[in-house]
């Protein structure tokens, strides 16, 4: 049986170059980098080399960058801190983030009465940044939290604006970069961004392992206490194999940016082109299909299969040896709609299935077509 591996937004292939390093130092560099003696300095070594040369794609100081167990972690740990320790009192979100920020965000409300307002979303999810800046020159300590990449539609926000009108009204502003770190560039000095979170396992490293950054003199306190790992942000023994892993990934991301980019939105099109070919009545949710709009890297599409043949629809695709996701992959388990689609579609559509197809650089158009072609037949076989 074909397989045909599009759920790229959940997770990545690990870069066979990254499994070979990450052998290297499991083998060589298990020292722990807390340890004074020569193993030790020698990891403590290896982890502070990767932390500058993770800072440098961004532009940001080694000091800004934070070890994390993913972006779950990262997100809580610049949320709960902005709101326990920098006095933040409302925190202004979308309805369509990550839920690490949106379950965040509704636990800090409970535990602090921090005030949570929503940003106004048009009917493709886009943020309504006028709106924006009415909430904020209404607020008093606000930190912003938007995501620069949707992870189930794909729309893409506009982070200099963002941050722009955070830094005019004395805002702070944290954004979950978890699909777009290693896909897009960031520079924190063009940007004043104030955190941000990354995870290595969207852009072809480790599971189990992130990043905060945190812009210097922010004030941030640990999330997790115990040894003074990570300048006492965040306790706990460092993984250097992962964190090796996830800065060689990076590396290959940055360095194959531009040829990866052209190629996979090479792939984005011909999927789009065929799908509507084959398939008249799909219909693109959020910016998807335009590339000018959204990330390169997905396409989410609502498909007109009726509601009694919907559920059938990804189990089919699984037989047929295609991976994808109907919605984020940490909720895939849920038979609950969708909360970024339920947040976008008309009642019409949401009775209808939608389905995310994620790409990367290992995909080809043959496979696409092949997805195209089961798709088509599955629709007109209902």
């Amino acid at each position: 049986m074909k397989q045909v591996y599009l759920d790229n937004a959940a997770t990545t292939a690990v870069r066979s170059e990254v499994v070979d390093r990450m052998t290297e130092v499991l083998k060589h560099n298990f020292g722990n980098a807390s340890s004074t003696h020569s193993f030790g300095r020698s990891a403590k070594a290896l982890l502070e080399q990767c932390r500058k040369n993770i800072a440098s794609y961004f532009n940001a100081t080694a000091s800004e960058i934070v070890f994390t167990s993913g972006g779950t972690e990262a997100d809580n740990l610049a949320l709960r801190s902005a709101v326990r320790d920098l006095g933040v009192t409302e925190m202004i979100t979308s309805k369509i983030e990550h839920h690490a920020v949106l379950h965040t965000a509704e636990q800090l409300s409970k535990e602090y009465n921090t005030k949570l307002t929503f940003v106004n979303l048009d009917d493709c999810g886009s943020i309504d940044y006028n709106h924006l800046e009415q909430l904020l020159e209404a607020s008093d300590k606000a930190i912003v939290s938007l995501m620069h990449v949707n992870n189930e539609v794909g729309n893409v926000l506009n982070l200099d604006r963002v941050s722009q009108l955070c830094q005019a009204n004395n805002a702070l502003f944290h954004s979950d970069c978890v699909q777009s770190v290693g896909h897009f560039k960031i520079d924190v000095n063009i940007t004043p961004i104030d955190f941000f979170a990354a995870s290595a396992h969207k852009f072809h490293g480790p599971k189990g392992v992130g990043f905060c950054y945190v812009r210097k003199e922010s004030g941030l306190k640990p999330l997790i206490f115990g040894g003074e790992q990570e300048r006492g942000y965040r306790a706990g023994t460092e993984s250097i194999h992962n964190i090796v892993g996830m800065d060689e990934a990076l590396k290959l991301a940055y360095d194959n940016l531009e040829d990866e980019e052209t190629l996979i939105t090479g792939l984005k099109h011909h999927f789009i082109q065929g799908l509507k070919s084959a398939v008249p009545e799909v219909v693109f949710n959020g910016e998807c299909e335009d590339l000018n709009k959204s990330t390169y890297t997905l396409v989410n599409i609502c498909l007109p299969i009726p509601q009694d043949k919907a559920s059938l629809l990804q189990f089919q695709l699984d037989l047929k040896g295609i991976a994808c996701s109907k919605g984020s992959a940490c909720q895939s388990g849920s038979n609950q709609r969708s909360h970024v689609l339920s947040a976008i579609l008309t009642e019409d559509l949401l009775n209808r299935p939608s389905i995310r197809f994620s790409f990367s650089a290992f995909n080809t158009k043959d496979e696409l077509d092949y997805v195209i072609n089961v798709l088509k037949e599955f629709v007109n076989s209902n």
